[in-house]
């Protein structure tokens, strides 16, 4: 796309943020609509494209995703041979803006989070915005110390890649 975005849609930058001790907020401009963003987001058939740190060997192996208020998803992921799940249920969908959901990894499953993840469109684009809400500020530092930050730059750089490629 030409043009220069805006300075309040920085495009290719994922930035990451921990507001208070049990948050992380994520925000990440893509070269797509809100609805192609939220497509890729939500549809198993696109998040096994994108899902996983390809660099790291990542693959997920297993990706189901019922997008309805009560319905649920479970992912799972292979590294080094070891498979890690996650699950959850969406609690509110309004499609293509707004998107909320619980999360559980299941190596510690009594550490649930809630995200809320909304797609904000201007000149095309989407600002993407997730805010992870975790029981307590043990489980989101264990999260950071996991490597999730390194992780989530991966992925957000090859969801952008696929939206690109769905315009």
């Amino acid at each position: 796309m030409a043009g220069n975005p805006s300075s309040e849609f920085p495009l290719h930058d994922t930035s990451m943020t921990m507001p208070s001790e049990r948050e992380i907020v994520l925000t990440r401009t893509f070269r797509a609509p809100p609805r192609i963003v939220f497509e890729a987001w939500t549809q198993a058939e696109f998040v096994k494209r994108w899902w996983a740190p390809k660099s790291r060997g990542v693959e997920l192996v297993e990706c189901r995703a019922d997008v309805q208020v009560g319905g649920a998803y479970r992912y799972v992921i292979r590294a080094q041979g070891n498979e890690f799940g996650f699950h959850g249920q969406y609690v509110e969908i309004n499609r293509h803006t707004r998107l909320v959901y619980t999360q559980i990894f299941e190596s510690f499953p009594d550490s649930p989070l809630l995200i809320t993840v909304t797609f904000e469109e201007h000149e095309g684009q989407t600002r993407l915005r997730s805010h992870e809400l975790y029981p307590s500020k043990e489980a989101r530092d264990g999260t950071i110390a996991s490597g999730m930050e390194s992780g989530m730059r991966e992925t957000m750089n090859q969801l952008d890649d696929l939206v690109a490629s769905l315009r």
